[in-house]
């Protein structure tokens, strides 16, 4: 089938499509089934010996070491209530870095003697497994042929039944290490740092009077943005299929001016789809809480409630993998990357976390006056140093050539990584600069002007849409990871940095301590100290305006604008000192993950370059040579019978298709141009040569869709993709 008869007959399927019916009785209370394929507190409680459940939980809530001596028990008890639940089959789930999740199923019965089959699952099967670990990512960590990689069980995430309409799997979480022991995945570092951060925010916990704190982890709780186009379209769209993004296409008359999608009615097709994901996430014990339409067209968000980091990444990872499988029940795609469509707002990923445990709550809680309140202070003046300190590994931890595409573009933060404070935190910070804080702006409220509607409460401050790194009245929330990425390797670096910061700022206080120093006085020149040194990176300006960039040069803030710029901070000698002191990643580690970033945007930029010289020269180039055809042959016929035609027509559409032919020349030029052997090499390559190239073919193509008659034009458009669902 011809490409515009392809585009035409997926325009015909959405009109016809109809929503599937209800796959659950509508009367079904969100209570009734949450975290019922899970392998929770509760069922452990139910079928562990009470030894081994007080051992576990000791684990999972207060970080006690994991006795191995539980093992069997577990897996025991497991395999029971899995095969209860119609599994079949056991996984190690785990996460490479490619970001994507992996797992190897196994079967639970095994031969025996008899001729028969009997269910087997032991302790040491639940705690380490031996995937091939040859084919995953590793930036030079192993050699190829060295293939044995290990997971090992993390109990700290609970195990799940994952259904399937063909038998349900038992999955469990694990970790994935290398053979010696060097980290594969992006779980291994994340629990590494949320205990060395836990080991010294507890020091300081101690030093305000907390005699034997319980263990303090950080939480998270990810805004998820995705777009939902119609699966006709998306299979349509050689481009979306293969690299996540449209490579071509014109501007609709139509995007996001009119503001008129964010926030409002959620359409019937997509709100089915919505509650059909929300309840099989409930099953799965992942708190969903809001869900709404997003600034662009076809864009939506989804935002769980706080969990702890580590389980709020898994959980994270289980929720995209939902959202494809659901969405293709629902005759649609789930698009998580940052920017598939030109021109239109593209998708984060907003993570915002706190700090804190059971007995204190968040330790970023202001309460109503926060220039009394030293303890909340000093933890806020730890992020201040945190991220003024390592600006560029937080920049670093959301690098790819995906997430390029909307950092600092005016619809996600600039690239320069700042901290919004808030019109109260930064005037109570500003007092300290000067002396000491001896107020806080308090709440206010606000008369609407109409008898039969409330008085509102109002805060303090306003919010800040444009700042990578904001306060939010209990929590800060950066705002640079990418939609597609894993939350994880931005929590694991905000985790290694605030370890840092609570380490000096509990190693100053316990030293003014031993001296006989009256602890307020230290704890106020302590945070005295910090703002003066650090206040810099502190803004609560526009991120967007023109002159923030120049303001934050005088500050010494950088700006790290793509990628290549960002990647080598990991490298740094101060960088890789950090991680290394902290534990969690080595210096290979460090240099591997460096090698994995780099090959893996030289990757992205290939498939994509590779996509727009086949899609132009297949499909788009061949339809406007012959629309042009068909001009010459309309402009010579009636030139024929005596009438002149309109040559401009002909001109219109000519320059841009030598354009198009020029520019495939130049791309296919560009790829097959000999590069150094190096990722770095083949990076720098992939951005100075074929990302030029590329964009010069996409603006011709995008002129000619301008102008090729509406029956030529191959490809699904702007149009039809963001407004038919």
């Amino acid at each position: 089938m011809s490409g515009n008869r392809v585009r035409l007959q997926a325009i015909r399927d959405v009109e016809a499509y109809v929503p599937p019916s209800a796959s659950f009785i509508n009367t079904e209370a969100p209570g009734q089934i949450f975290g019922e394929n899970v392998f929770n507190k509760v069922v452990m409680q139910k079928r562990l010996p009470k030894s081994v459940y007080k051992s576990v939980i000791a684990t999972i809530e207060h970080g006690a070491k994991l006795d191995p001596l539980v093992a069997d028990a577990v897996a025991s008890a497991m395999k029971d209530w899995a095969l209860e639940k119609g599994a079949t089959h056991y996984a190690h789930v785990f996460y490479p870095l490619t970001g994507l999740t992996a797992e190897k199923h196994d079967s639970f019965l095994e031969p025996v003697s008899d001729g028969s089959a009997l269910a087997e699952f032991a302790g040491k099967t639940l705690t380490q497994g031996e995937p091939d670990a040859s084919s995953f990512p590793n930036g030079g960590l192993r050699n190829t042929f060295e293939a044995r990689g290990y997971t090992a069980w993390d109990p700290t995430s609970p195990a799940y039944v994952l259904e399937n309409p063909n038998g349900n799997t038992l999955c469990i979480p694990t970790v994935f290490v290398s053979m010696t022991g060097e980290a594969l995945d992006h779980k291994t570092p994340l629990l590494r740092s949320q205990q060395a951060m836990g080991e010294h925010a507890e020091r300081i916990l101690k030093l305000f009077g907390h005699t034997d704190p319980e263990h303090v982890v950080s939480y998270c709780g990810p805004e998820q943005e995705y777009f939902l186009v119609d699966r006709h379209f998306f299979l349509a769209r050689p481009d979306l299929l293969n690299a996540g993004r449209t490579l071509f296409g014109a501007k609709p008359p139509k995007g996001q001016e009119f503001d008129d999608h964010y926030f409002g009615a959620i359409p019937e097709r997509v709100l089915g789809f919505m509650m059909d994901t929300e309840r099989e996430l409930f099953k799965l014990g992942i708190p969903a809480k809001t869900r709404h339409n997003e600034v662009a067209p076809g864009q939506f968000e989804i935002a769980p409630m706080f969990e702890k980091a580590n389980l709020a990444a898994d959980h994270q990872q289980l929720l995209m993998t939902t959202f494809k499988t659901i969405a293709k029940k629902h005759g649609m795609e789930c698009l998580f990357h940052e920017k598939p469509f030109a021109g239109v707002n593209g998708s984060g990923k907003h993570v915002n976390f706190s700090l804190g445990n059971s007995e204190v709550g968040s330790v970023f809680v202001p309460g109503d006056t926060p220039h009394e309140n030293a303890q909340f202070l000093v933890f806020c003046a730890a992020v201040i140093r945190a991220v003024h300190l390592y600006a560029g590994l937080l920049r670093a931890s959301v690098a790819s050539a995906t997430n390029d595409h909307r950092l600092g573009a005016n619809e996600a933060p600039p690239a320069i990584i700042s901290i919004f404070l808030g019109d109260q935190l930064q005037d109570v910070f500003g007092q300290i600069a000067n002396g000491a804080a001896t107020s806080s702006k308090g709440k206010g409220t606000m008369i609407i002007g109409v008898d039969t509607l409330p008085i509102l409460p109002t805060d303090p401050g306003d919010r800040n849409r444009t700042s990578p790194f904001a306060f939010t009245g209990n929590r800060f929330e950066f705002r640079a990871p990418g939609s597609m990425q894993s939350v994880a390797g931005p929590m694991t670096t905000i985790n290694t940095i605030m370890a840092d910061s609570l380490d000096y700022i509990a190693g100053i206080l316990e030293k003014a301590v031993a001296d006989g120093e009256d602890f307020d006085k230290a704890v106020q020149q302590l945070l005295t100290d910090i703002i003066t040194e650090h206040g810099a990176v502190v803004f609560n300006g526009d991120g967007y305006a023109d002159a923030w960039p120049i303001e934050a040069e005088k500050r010494g803030l950088a700006n790290l604008k793509t990628t290549l710029d960002a990647l080598p901070e990991l490298i740094t000698e101060p960088a890789m000192e950090l991680f290394e002191k902290y534990k969690v990643f080595n210096h290979r580690e460090m240099h591997s993950r460096y090698e994995i970033g780099l090959e893996q945007y030289a990757l992205t930029i290939g498939v994509e370059a590779r996509l727009t010289l086949e899609v132009g020269a297949t499909s788009i180039l061949p339809a406007a040579v012959r629309y042009q055809t068909e001009l010459a042959a309309n402009v010579a016929a009636l030139k024929a019978a005596g009438v002149e035609g309109d040559p401009d027509a002909l001109a219109a559409v000519s320059g841009p298709l030598a354009e198009l032919k020029a520019g495939l020349g130049s791309l296919k030029s560009a790829l097959a141009d000999e590069v150094g052997h190096s990722a770095l090499a083949e990076a720098e390559h992939a951005r100075d040569a074929l990302l030029p190239a590329m964009l010069a073919v996409r603006a011709a193509a995008d002129k000619l869709e301008d102008i090729v008659a509406d029956d030529l034009w191959p490809l699904p458009t702007y149009q039809e993709m963001l407004f038919m669902l």
